[in-house]
């Protein structure tokens, strides 16, 4: 009966629309109560436990800089550049869409932030350039996801936080998968809009955008540069993306002004209100798991029913693709990941593999309802029909999954960057 209450209980709070931090909290009390030795002030105590990470701190400085970068126009002044570049191309401005929604997520680290930024520009330009509307909201709700992928990502972080895996190495196996998603979406976007006129470059303009952009064309640069040489660790790089983002927004382009930090700063406190305490939940959650041995349980269950480690593969991207209609991306690697890792463990695939396979699997999650986080930002920041973008994002949904393949059949393509 135990057993069949541990099921019913999440299951009963998910039909009655409770919040996610209320069921883990519930089934952590639960397993307590009845599994473990019922003293449930554990629970605040491995949530401190859990939360008493230095790497923690990298996630506000991300989300804060990408917030900082929303509020001035660094963003704007990086898609200037790409789309002058872009401008030789048929339907170079649809290709600059893509490339910016790369270029700028490798800033903020955020799908929500970059489909904003990017999508305040460019929806407008595409729209008045003669681009069907279709392909523009699917291109810029899509390219959006790029952010969690592309490094610095916050999934990434929570999955290195939750599974006790490298951040470094999670952010240098982004890189080429990020790499190659955004290049099928450019090359889709070049042939669907293959009959769009080219243009010229006019090099005085670009001339001119590269002196106005150039401290925003530098911020990737010295973001990723120091990272990727490990002169920065990833909480370190946060803290200084965001000094350099406030230093170029209030004193080089004054494009903010420093009381206007405060405004951003309560906006990213109030994201964060929504995010630790699920995180913190989590963590406790798994800190007891680990105690009453639940994964390894479950790992010798698996063992002898799955033999393959290839079906084993097919089976967590079924389970990833399904999850991510329901769960948003951080909170399916919250509850997954540290239950997941010891099984793909046992059957030798690389932590930093996994956390690169569960994070395309969930981008899926932003373009599928009824979650579909981006086709709600979407549908809400552009003013257009549901069903519309719904419409939009089928084609990239398919190169997604075309990507998913890749990943999880090909490792070297994850770990290459990290040998």
């Amino acid at each position: 009966m135990t057993i069949l209450g541990l099921i019913l209980l999440p299951v009963l709070l998910l039909i009655l629309r409770q919040n996610l931090v209320l069921i883990l909290f519930s089934v952590a009390a639960y397993i307590h109560l009845f599994f473990g030795d019922g003293v449930l002030e554990y629970i605040i105590e491995d949530m401190w436990i859990g939360l008493d990470k230095e790497i923690l701190l990298s996630i506000p400085l991300f989300i804060l800089c990408g917030n900082v970068m929303t509020r001035g126009r660094i963003a704007e002044r990086l898609i200037r550049v790409v789309a002058i570049v872009s401008s030789p191309l048929p339907g170079g401005l649809a290709v600059a869409t893509i490339l910016s929604c790369a270029v700028f997520s490798a800033i903020s680290g955020s799908s929500a932030v970059t489909l904003l930024s990017v999508g305040a520009v460019m929806y407008p330009a595409l729209v008045k350039a003669g681009y069907d509307k279709k392909f523009a909201l699917g291109a810029l709700a899509s390219g959006g996801t790029l952010g969690v992928v592309i490094p610095p990502s916050i999934p990434l972080i929570l999955f290195g936080i939750v599974t006790e895996t490298s951040i470094t190495d999670l952010f240098k196996a982004g890189v080429v998968p990020g790499l190659i998603l955004t290049g099928i979406m450019a090359v889709y976007a070049l042939y669907r809009n293959r009959s769009i006129p080219r243009q010229r470059i006019d090099f005085r303009e670009l001339a001119a955008c590269l002196r106005d952009g150039i401290w925003s064309l530098l911020m990737p640069v010295l973001l990723l540069g120091g990272i990727y040489s490990g002169y920065f660790s990833p909480t370190e790089a946060a803290a200084v993306a965001l000094g350099y983002a406030l230093i170029v927004e209030i004193f080089i382009h004054r494009d903010m002004q420093a009381q206007d930090f405060y405004g951003i700063a309560i906006s990213t406190a109030k994201l964060l209100g929504a995010l630790y305490p699920l995180l913190a939940v989590a963590m406790s959650l798994n800190l007891l798991l680990t105690a009453e041995q639940v994964p390894q349980d479950l790992t010798n269950w698996v063992a002898s029913q799955v033999e393959s480690p290839l079906t084993f593969l097919l089976a967590i991207n079924l389970l990833l693709l399904i999850v991510g209609c329901f769960l948003d991306i951080n909170a399916g690697i919250l509850i997954l990941a540290p239950i997941l890792l010891p099984l793909a463990l046992n059957f030798g695939i690389d932590p930093v593999h996994l956390g690169i396979i569960m994070v395309v699997n969930l981008e899926v999650g932003f373009l599928t309802p009824p979650i579909g986080i981006n086709l709600m930002i979407s549908m809400t920041a552009f003013n257009e029909r549901f069903k519309l973008i719904c419409q939009s994002v089928i084609p990239f949904i398919a190169i997604i999954l075309v990507v998913v393949a890749l990943v999880t059949y090909f490792p070297r393509l994850s770990l290459f960057l990290t040998t």
